[in-house]
């Protein structure tokens, strides 16, 4: 075993890493000592496309890597291929060329041996977040100049389980590693299971799932010149149950912090194609059809409207309310949905012109007061342009006239159509109403933007929702602050704080058709480091619901003060929130309750004035009620508040962009990872934990970098690993103790 760990140290110094597997490349065959005057040679990653089939709890996974050599030697490399931590491997192939060769499994032991001398050998300890797995390896050779090399891995996995939700995790951050991106990314995962499947969810990625039946689902993605930041990761919940449920949480040992826990519970009826499980729904179109409606807005809001028709289900009800001077109702009452009235309605819409003012007033009076004494579920999807001229223009009134004849539970989603229209009363009215709202900018297909989100909404399966926990539990700080209904083919994400961790029961309370029902799980809230992600998740969409009571009830300190101290915790950067972290720093400092050296974000800008008024002009925007400005706040704070996946948590984040004190153009959002459920943020070549910033303990245990000290804390305490695969120069906490880690 030392012979290989020397041949690798000395021979292959260049890493490249291709989802799972990393490469060790040389120049040639030899295998004695290579001069570190040669400059290392870099493969290209052509292509990884990944396909895995899970059925019940097993998954075998395939990865299809190809990667080329743009020199003009032969290199050879060692491939090294990390086991995914907790898996159980039963079987492991590897294909080389269309050749299948052997490989040798190393322990974690021996493979953490090897990691380690890699870290002495090339000064870079990215390869320490793989320090407790496994290791399969394999020589390669030769790898020929401008060539394609081809290597497949299948191997099969025993999934971990948790309130009968399966954990699929795929290592694949590259960015450390690979000097280019990969040129095509594509992942394939089919699911099939003995249960009915109910929660697909991926918390790293934007996925696509396409289900035909309710036991099958084929879940994908798809990316180009791509560096993977994440793992990717995927959770199925398997029940038998109309509704099924599951929990994930994270709360490290009590012993180390006495902070409450944080959990995730998703709620989805899975695939349904019966029409009894659809409820029936009473629905009024109401349509803009003022003068500034012209230029093609208005053809194709009624190409749109058309769809939304075609698309009722058997049993909905429908009315349409056209509205410029005046509004006007089409039936003057809801009409059950057939060939017939959905003809009356087409030869309505097709006449209709763009002519007079904005008359929101009586259209929504209209709407609210079309409500019958039959009980069930009642939707308005509003479509306008503009801002009210006519009528009652004042926002708190017309929100009074929702909220008097709002007695049943009506949903009342806004399609906001270009940049005049105010975005205020759009926003408080979906806030209201429990509902959603859509911008369509002026360059947008205002068809294909609400039909999309109509096809969503279009078929309710469980209304007026409320979730009950046992109150032992300690449930808090639950977000969306105001649940919505369940859809077909959707899931309701809940984020939220507990207290205790114990075996309980969660309550689901909703309608179906009218018809109360209940539905009682039991679930185990988990003591458990695991799920890390869910940290952040909620906090994204706590800062998102406070920014939203901040821009529509105006600015109050203690808001203020809770956004900021979120955002600095968990790293959650945006236009909204950047303003807000500078400043509290800069006071900080001046109060001398940061300890000098342990900044984050001050003296980190060339010019720091530039890049403080840039994100205070972007804070300001949250004050604005129309415009361009004010449609993308609305939009990105919605976002924030319903973030179910890390891509959403970067809202603005090309606008975060500023140029460092050596004039190199750097991007704020980008410098920041989340470590053990908290944020790291680098400034410059250091990394400093939000918690070793907040800290004013001056007991720091420094450690030389690569020393024998620092081995032996990753022996001592492996999850360190994760902040010293950062960097060189890393401040961090751990376990009530300060390290500082410097080369």
């Amino acid at each position: 075993m030392k012979k290989i760990i020397t041949t690798i140290v000395f021979v292959y110094f260049f890493i490249q890493v291709m989802s799972q597997g990393l490469m060790l490349v040389s120049p040639d065959g030899s295998s004695g000592f290579v001069s570190n005057s040669i400059d290392p040679y870099s493969l290209e990653i052509k292509s990884v496309k990944i396909s895995v089939e899970i059925k019940d709890q097993f998954a075998k996974t395939t990865i299809e890597q190809v990667f080329y050599n743009p020199t003009s030697s032969n290199l050879q490399g060692w491939f090294m291929f990390p086991v995914p931590k907790g898996a159980v491997l039963s079987d492991f192939t590897m294909d080389i060329n269309g050749v299948q060769t052997p490989a040798e499994l190393l322990d974690s032991d021996n493979a953490r041996q090897i990691y380690e001398d890699i870290v002495r050998k090339i000064q870079d300890p990215a390869l320490l977040e793989y320090s407790e797995q496994s290791l399969f390896k394999i020589r390669i050779f030769p790898i020929e100049p401008k060539k394609e090399k081809r290597i497949i891995i299948s191997y099969t996995e025993l999934l971990n389980k948790d309130n009968n939700t399966y954990t699929y995790v795929l290592p694949m951050t590259n960015k450390k590693y690979a000097s280019t991106p990969i040129g095509t990314l594509s992942a394939k995962i089919e699911i099939k299971s003995g249960s009915k499947i109910k929660t697909i969810y991926s918390p790293s990625h934007d996925v696509e799932v396409i289900r035909d039946n309710e036991k099958t689902a084929i879940v994908g993605f798809e990316q180009e010149n791509v560096s993977p930041e994440s793992n990717f990761k995927l959770y199925i919940g398997m029940a038998d149950s109309q509704f099924g449920i599951s929990v994930l949480t994270h709360k490290p040992d009590a012993t180390k912090s006495n902070d409450d826990g944080f959990f995730f519970l998703n709620i989805t009826p899975g695939f349904t194609d019966k029409e009894d499980d659809i409820v029936k729904k009473d629905i009024t179109f109401v349509l803009d059809v003022s003068g500034s409606m012209r230029d093609g807005k208005l053809e194709q809001a009624k190409k749109a409207l058309i769809y939304c028709i075609n698309n009722l289900n058997q049993g909905d009800r429908f009315e349409v309310v056209k509205f410029s001077t005046e509004a006007k109702a089409l039936f003057g009452e809801l009409k059950i949905y057939n060939e017939a009235n959905a003809k009356i309605a087409f030869d309505f819409i097709n006449k209709l012109t763009p002519i007079g003012g904005t008359n929101i007033q009586q259209a929504l009076t209209i709407a609210c007061t079309q409500r019958s004494t039959v009980n069930r579920p009642y939707m308005v999807v509003f479509i306008t342009d503009g801002k009210p001229t006519i009528g009652t223009t004042e926002e708190d009134e017309l929100l009074k006239i929702i909220e008097r004849n709002n007695q049943e539970n009506v949903r009342v989603f806004t399609f906001g159509i270009g940049n005049e229209i105010n975005t205020h009363l759009l926003d408080k009215i979906t806030e209201q109403t429990k509902s959603f709202r859509s911008y369509i900018s002026p360059d947008e297909d205002i068809y294909q933007s609400i039909s999309s989100f109509y096809t969503k909404v279009s078929s309710p399966v469980l209304t007026e929702i409320e979730l009950v926990f046992e109150n032992s539990l300690g449930v808090s700080q639950v977000y969306p602050y105001k649940l919505p209904d369940i859809f077909k083919g959707s899931s309701v994400m809940v984020f939220g704080r507990f207290a205790k961790a114990q075996n309980t029961k969660v309550i689901l309370k909703g309608k179906i058709n009218g018809e109360p029902k209940t539905y009682t799980y039991d679930v185990k809230f988990s003591e458990t480091s695991e799920n890390d992600f869910i940290p952040r998740l909620w906090a994204t969409r706590k800062i998102g619901f406070l920014l939203s009571q901040i821009r529509l009830n105006g600015e109050d300190p203690e808001l203020v003060e809770e956004v900021t101290l979120l955002a600095k915790t968990y790293g959650i950067i945006t236009p909204y929130t950047s303003y807000l972290i500078l400043e509290d720093e800069r006071i900080s400092i001046s109060n001398n309750e940061i300890i000098e050296g342990r900044s984050v974000f001050v003296n980190r800008f060339e010019n720091e004035d530039d890049f403080g008024s840039q994100t205070k002009e972007e804070y300001s925007n949250m004050n604005k009620k129309t415009g361009k400005e004010s449609v993308q706040t609305s939009s990105e704070i919605q976002n924030l508040s319903n973030a179910y996946n890390s891509t959403q948590v970067a809202q603005g984040q090309s606008r975060m962009v500023y140029r460092d004190a050596s004039g190199t153009e750097q991007n704020l959002a980008e410098q920041v990872v989340n470590v053990q459920g908290r944020a790291v943020y680098q400034k410059g070549d250091n990394w400093i934990d939000y918690n070793f910033n907040q800290s004013t303990n001056t007991d720091v245990q420094r450690i030389e970098f690569a020393s024998d000290d620092y081995f032996e804390l990753l022996d001592n305490e492996p999850e360190t690993a994760q902040f010293l695969s950062l960097g060189k120069n890393v401040q961090f906490e751990y376990n009530m103790q300060l390290y500082e880690i410097y080369e």
